[in-house]
């Protein structure tokens, strides 16, 4: 069953992520960081983005609030990307934003609102 968990998380990181994100990891990974790749393929992977209970848009829409409420930019970014490839609108994502204003702050908002921009553009480009 372990063994079945990392593999239907690696499965969902790269179809969330990308192939390309998940080679980036997985080739800079070294004995200080193996372990904790294998632990987010395992667990938040395999254990939770598996799960049947709700779609890949409100997992990405929960995350998405989640950092911004953290202040994780970097992984904002990443997953702003993760949110389009589950199918989330820029519309909803925005919405996402919007929403956060109110309940995590308008200072976050506005730095998740300037990522998603340049994200949203770079995506549109590509």
């Amino acid at each position: 069953m372990d063994e079945t968990r990392y593999s239907e998380g690696m499965k969902v990181r790269r179809e969330v992520l990308s192939d390309a994100h998940v080679d980036r990891a997985e080739a800079s990974k070294n004995a200080f960081t193996e372990d904790f790749q294998e632990l987010i393929t395992r667990y938040a992977w395999g254990s939770i983005w598996t799960r049947p209970g709700l779609p890949r848009t409100t997992r990405s829409a929960i995350t998405l609030t989640a950092l911004i409420a953290g202040g994780h930019w970097e992984e904002l970014e990443m997953h702003i990307r993760a949110a389009l490839r589950n199918g989330m609108t820029s519309d909803e994502i925005k919405e996402v934003f919007l929403q956060s204003a109110i309940y995590c702050s308008v200072p976050s908002a506005n730095h998740a609102f300037a990522i998603g921009q340049r994200v949203l553009r770079e995506e549109e480009n590509s």
